[in-house]
């Protein structure tokens, strides 16, 4: 038989609720605020059918454009060919959570500004830069009681 080509073709396990995740909704899902130009995730809950996002949403990030009682309007950039469209998805809640990917830099710049703070309090220059990791210090191998070892792999050897 021809495999079939549905909306939701070959999602068996991209739908599939995780371990220990099955039954009830918890009430906290609900209880989410989101607000226009939030970022969250997209990831689909097969519990609700309802407002679920197309399989190729699924696991992708966007902005909120749009909010509703039940529901947000998420706007995606989709590959098409050579460029990027603007796709804008209208998904219920319980298929978006808010996405962690600036949390990082949100803490980075509470960091600085709390440095900053510090810097023109003591009259202090500070560095505010991310530096990539740098390559170790040089250093000397003395070899006056350090003799150098030559060393060879071991033998082949049978245990029997």
């Amino acid at each position: 038989m021809p495999h079939s080509f549905g909306l939701r073709a070959r999602t068996r396990h991209m739908f599939s609720r995780k371990f220990r995740d099955h039954g009830a909704i918890p009430l906290s899902t609900y209880l989410k605020t989101y607000k226009v130009g939030d970022i969250v995730d997209i990831k689909a809950n097969a519990a609700v059918q309802k407002g679920m996002p197309h399989k190729f949403y699924h696991g992708r990030t966007g902005v909120v454009y749009n909010v509703t009682k039940s529901a947000v309007g998420v706007i995606i950039h989709k590959k098409v060919g050579g460029r990027f469209m603007e796709k804008r998805v209208n998904l219920r809640i319980e298929h978006v959570k808010h996405s962690k990917c600036r949390q990082e830099f949100l803490d980075r710049v509470k960091e600085n500004r709390a440095k900053k703070a510090a810097a023109k309090e003591s009259g202090a220059k500070v560095f505010l830069k991310r530096l990539p990791a740098q390559p170790r210090e040089a250093r000397y191998v003395k070899a006056v009681k350090n003799v150098p070892q030559t060393i060879a792999p071991v033998p082949y050897e049978t245990l029997l």
